[in-house]
C-alpha cells in the first residue's frame, strides 16, 4: 500500500451513521487513510478529545455529530449506566471541552449544526487545536457532507492550502456558506 495523502480521523456521534459511512468511503478513495470511533458514550468522546485514543498520525479530526446552540448532541445513557465521574446529560458543551479536551495542534472540524458557534470554536482552540472548522447555524445534513468532501478534495486533489480549500467549500451555496473557520 502507498502512503496515504492524509490522515483522518472520524469521530461519529449517536444516528450520524450514513454520512459517517459516505464521508470516510469517499476520504479512503481520495487518498486518505482513516480510522473511525464510534461514539455511545461520553467517555469514548473524552477519549478522542484528550488525546488517549487519537491516533498520532492525525491530519484532521473530524466531529460528525448532530449539534444545538454550539453543544454536540450526545447519548443520554440512564443512571446506572454512566461510569464513575463521566459527564451526564444530553449534550456536550464548551466547557466540557476545556474539561477534557488536549488537542495539541490538531485541525478540527466540526460536521454538525452550530457547532461553528464562536464559543465552542474558543474552547477548542484553547486546548491546543491549530484551526476549527464548522457551521453556525442549522445546516442541511447534505450541504455538511459536500463541504467536507470538496474541502479535503481540494486538499489532495489540488494541493490547496487550508484557507484556499476553506474558501472554495464554502462558496458552493447558501448552506456550506454557515461554515466558518478560526486559527
Amino acid at each position: 500500500m502507498s502512503k496515504p495523502d492524509l490522515y483522518i480521523t472520524i469521530a461519529v456521534g449517536p444516528d450520524c451513521d450514513m454520512d459517517a459511512f459516505a464521508m470516510r468511503s469517499t476520504l479512503e478513495y481520495f487518498g486518505a487513510m482513516v480510522t473511525m470511533h464510534w461514539i455511545g458514550r461520553p467517555n469514548d468522546l473524552i477519549d478522542v478529545l484528550s488525546g488517549e485514543e487519537l491516533d498520532k498520525r492525525c491530519d484532521y479530526l473530524i466531529l460528525n455529530f448532530h449539534g444545538d446552540e454550539g453543544r454536540l448532541c450526545m447519548p443520554e445513557l440512564g443512571e446506572d449506566v454512566y461510569e464513575a465521574d463521566e459527564p451526564r446529560g444530553e449534550f456536550f458543551d464548551e466547557n466540557d471541552v476545556r474539561k477534557y479536551a488536549n488537542l495539541k495542534g490538531a485541525k478540527v472540524i466540526a460536521n454538525g449544526c452550530t457547532l461553528g458557534e464562536e464559543k465552542l470554536a474558543k474552547a477548542f482552540l484553547d486546548c491546543g487545536c491549530h484551526s476549527y472548522m464548522g457551521p453556525d447555524d442549522y445546516i442541511d445534513g447534505n450541504s455538511g457532507l459536500m463541504f467536507v468532501m470538496r474541502f479535503i478534495y481540494k486538499i489532495i486533489n489540488n494541493k490547496k492550502r487550508d484557507k484556499e480549500a476553506y474558501e472554495i467549500a464554502k462558496s458552493m451555496d447558501e448552506e456550506t456558506g454557515m461554515y466558518q473557520m478560526y486559527l
